[in-house]
Order: C-alpha cells, then structure tokens, then sequence
C-alpha cells in the first residue's frame, strides 16, 4: 500500500517542526510542496536530502494526474505547504480528494499534525474555542462585503486569514459591523516580531497603525 503523508511545518519558527515530520519527510520518495524554494530552506535546515516537485493553486490537472501515477506505482509521497497545515485553506485539499477517490483501498492518508496559525491563534485570544467557524481568506473583490457580513453573523468565535496588503481594509469593513465585538489580530505568529493586538476592531486598527505592518495576519472575532 502507498502512502502519502499530509505533513505540518513551521509557520514561522523552524524548531516547531516535529520529530515525526522529519522522519517522514526522510522516508517517502518526493516531497510536493507549494514553494520548491521555501521548502528546501526547511528540508536543508534539518538535513533531508529527498527530491521535491511543486503542486500549487495553479497547477495543471496533469500534475494531478502524474501524483497519481506515482502513488498506483507504489511510491510513497509527503504534501507540504509553505508553512501550517497542508489542505487547511490551500488547495492541497483537491488533490487529497482525488487521492482518495481514485485509490480508496490502495492509498493510505497519513496526518502528520503539527503547526497551525488558526489554532495558533485561538489558543492566545482567551476566547472560548469549544465551538469556532473558520473562513479562510477573504475574496479579494467579489463577494468580499459579504464575507465580513457572514462573520458579524456568526454567534461563535471566528477566525480568518488575511495579508498585510489588505489587513487594514479589512479592519475597516468589519469595524461599522462588530461594534464593541472584541477581536484579536496576530500577526507574525512563532516569529520574532510576533504581536497580538487586543480591543474592538477600531482599537486594533489604531494599534496597527501605529506599528509595520508586515507579515501575514490571523484574525479571531470572540463569538456574540
């Protein structure tokens, strides 16, 4: 039976990797990643001599299809993604389907759990986590106004990603919605600069303002 491993990296701090994620990083045949350059600063990081081929967003239904020629060969495959959980808010999620689709008894899907920026996250917000939505990144123009509609409806705990191009705007949006709605923004997770900015959505943004904005941005909204 082959195997592919869904293996967690670093979201920022390279000695969040796991000892069970080198060791299966060192046992397959290649590595798809969604950066070849990212994740070969990793990979020589802790030593791991192994091919690497990218699988991304914008990769052909053909590269899907010769991932699957390799697994019916009986090669065993680990997906990585630049940084996090694979599949979580990327599109390495198709490519699972079609594995398990294609090969329902042959193929084995292993996780390899480890680091993650949404429970990251909520596990610094102090809010409760029992029950949370994830939403992922905004659309970046249509259907973007609905999109923090949906999250000022939501009764639980939210938590979203978005860039530094777009943060402020995003701030913006939410704040004429949430009213005294308490928010998290964290930004540069596991990361020397990393800082969490706490208050309303206004407060925040004030805050951030005030400091670079840089890096990538989780934000949590506590629940109504």
């Amino acid at each position: 039976m082959s195997k592919i491993y869904i293996v967690s990296t670093p979201i920022g701090n390279l000695k969040d990797m796991t000892l069970r994620a080198i060791d299966a990083l060192n046992s397959v045949d290649l590595i798809l990643c969604e950066d070849t350059r990212v994740t070969r600063k990793l990979l020589d990081a802790y030593n791991i001599k192994k091919p690497t081929q990218s699988y991304h967003k914008h990769s052909k239904l053909s590269k899907i299809d010769y991932i699957l020629e390799l697994l019916g060969s009986g090669k065993n495959l680990a997906l990585v993604s630049d940084a996090g959980t694979p599949t979580i808010s990327d599109p390495g999620s198709f490519l699972i389907s079609e594995v398990i689709k294609n090969f329902p008894e042959e193929v084995e899907v292993i996780s390899i759990p480890g680091a993650s920026a949404v429970t990251a996250a909520l596990s610094i917000s102090g809010f409760d986590a029992d029950k949370f939505k994830f939403f992922g990144f905004p659309p970046h123009k249509k259907g973007r106004k609905t999109f923090f509609e949906n999250i000022a409806e939501e009764k639980d705990t939210v938590v979203f990603y978005e860039s530094k191009h777009r943060i402020e705007k995003a701030l913006d949006a939410l704040a004429g919605l949430l009213g005294d709605r308490q928010v998290v923004l964290c930004r540069e997770l596991t990361k020397v600069f990393e800082t969490a900015y706490r208050g309303t959505v206004k407060e925040v943004l004030e805050k951030l303002q005030k400091d670079k904005i840089l890096g990538e941005f989780v934000v949590v909204v506590d629940k109504k």
